[in-house]
């Protein structure tokens, strides 16, 4: 009798947002983004898609243009976050082009309206394309300057009653120090907001993070650079760094 193939795990969430920020569609590149990876993350997400769970994404904008890094060199602030926030439009249509061509329907909502490229940001339609089995993008952020994709990401999530807030990174969780500059740092396997507001631990900005505290939304910070990474946070493997409140129990 031939064996039965082992049932994959079940996913734990039934609706994830995913945050990637720019600088994870460059690939091994300085600036743009580099096909393969757009490819690789669009197979990724539609590898989670086919498990039933209702996927989100909002992006930033990093590869191409840093509000924040502009205005340090003397434009008007209110102008760079905006330029920023057209960045990530682009980076969302990249990846819905690349997930539709996976097979994927994809629907790229902005904060600023823009009819001919993407439709405007409404919640409920934003759900109503989740329960149709839509990945929804989350462009231009919260459409306000002063605000990073991050806070976005919180604002979205809690919007459309995410399970989980999921923050795809170059390292493969948090550390008390830089990973990449001290060999030695220490990696944090849970956290709670609190310590990494009180650490000042770069996890996302404290915005965020207080969006996230104030409505017990977990985060789970991880590596996306390891093939599979997402579908793992997905069926609650304990991979990456997880941030709760200290009451909230670990999947």
């Amino acid at each position: 009798m031939a064996e039965t193939a082992p049932i994959a795990n079940p996913p734990r969430f039934k609706r994830i947002l995913l945050k990637l920020s720019g600088e994870a569609l460059m690939g091994s590149g300085g600036f743009g983004i580099d096909p393969a990876t757009l490819e690789g993350i669009a197979s990724e997400v539609t590898e989670v898609r086919s498990l039933g769970v209702e996927v989100a994404l909002v992006i930033g904008g990093g590869n191409i243009f840093r509000g924040l890094a502009a205005s340090a060199h003397g434009m008007d602030r209110a102008s760079a976050d905006y330029m920023g926030m057209l960045a990530t439009v682009m980076n969302s249509l990249a990846l819905q082009d690349a997930l539709e061509r996976a097979g994927v329907n994809t629907r790229v909502l902005s904060a600023i309206e823009m009819q001919e490229l993407c439709e405007p940001y409404i919640r409920r339609r934003a759900m109503r394309h989740l329960e149709k089995g839509r990945v929804v993008i989350f462009a231009a952020g919260t459409g306000n300057p002063y605000f990073t994709t991050d806070t976005a990401a919180s604002l979205r999530a809690m919007e459309i009653h995410a399970d989980v807030l999921m923050k795809a990174t170059k390292v493969d969780g948090v550390y008390d120090r830089d990973p990449k500059k001290h060999p030695d740092a220490t990696k944090f396997h849970r956290l709670t907001y609190l310590e990494v507001l009180q650490r000042n631990l770069q996890v996302m900005d404290s915005t965020a993070i207080s969006l996230c505290r104030d409505n017990k939304l977990a985060i789970v910070v991880f590596d996306l650079r390891v093939r599979g990474n997402i579908r793992r946070v997905v069926q609650g493997e304990s991979i990456g760094t997880l941030v709760t409140d200290e009451e909230q129990r670990p999947w």
